[in-house]
């Protein structure tokens, strides 16, 4: 069930970001980046929350200022997310298991830190500007956010459970 207060939308983004960085802590690098279906790696899932977030801050800020929004982004729609993904991975080849780590945790901190700048009224009061739907803010944050923390960890627990 979705969060619809700020104090709820913290405690699940800390609860779900904790649930996560257990099994992240536990996995050595050549663990983290062994491919997989999709040839999808867990560094690659990792990275992919990483920047889903900073699609977030777009999509917000853009919103913010009047200007088009592209969900998820510009040149692609909805439909199009095994191509998004696709050219996310390949753009992302290079990032060690380290780093897209260490971009998850900045990621994750961000978000935390743009709720604690945001009012309740600023989060849940109305729908998010540019979105084209009813979710307002926090919801489009805690898709980004907490619910990709959540996918993760189960992508995470079934590539261990794989691997036994």
């Amino acid at each position: 069930m979705a969060a619809k207060t700020k104090s709820d939308l913290i405690t699940i983004t800390q609860t779900e970001y904790q649930k996560l960085l257990a099994l992240i802590e536990k996995i050595d690098v050549e663990t983290a980046m062994q491919k997989h279906d999709e040839d999808t790696s867990i560094k690659d899932v990792i990275a992919h929350r990483a920047h889903w977030i900073e699609l977030f801050f777009g999509w917000y800020w853009d919103g913010q200022k009047g200007k088009d929004v592209y969900f998820p982004a510009q040149g692609y729609k909805w439909n199009d997310l095994k191509r998004y993904n696709a050219a996310l991975r390949a753009k992302q080849s290079g990032l060690v298991w380290e780093d897209a780590v260490a971009e998850l945790d900045a990621a994750k901190s961000k978000l935390l830190a743009f709720f604690d700048d945001r009012s309740e009224e600023e989060l849940y009061g109305a729908p998010m500007k540019g979105a084209k739907n009813n979710w307002p803010p926090g919801r489009w944050a805690e898709a980004a956010g907490p619910s990709h923390f959540r996918s993760a960890a189960k992508y995470i627990r079934a590539v261990l459970r794989d691997r036994k």
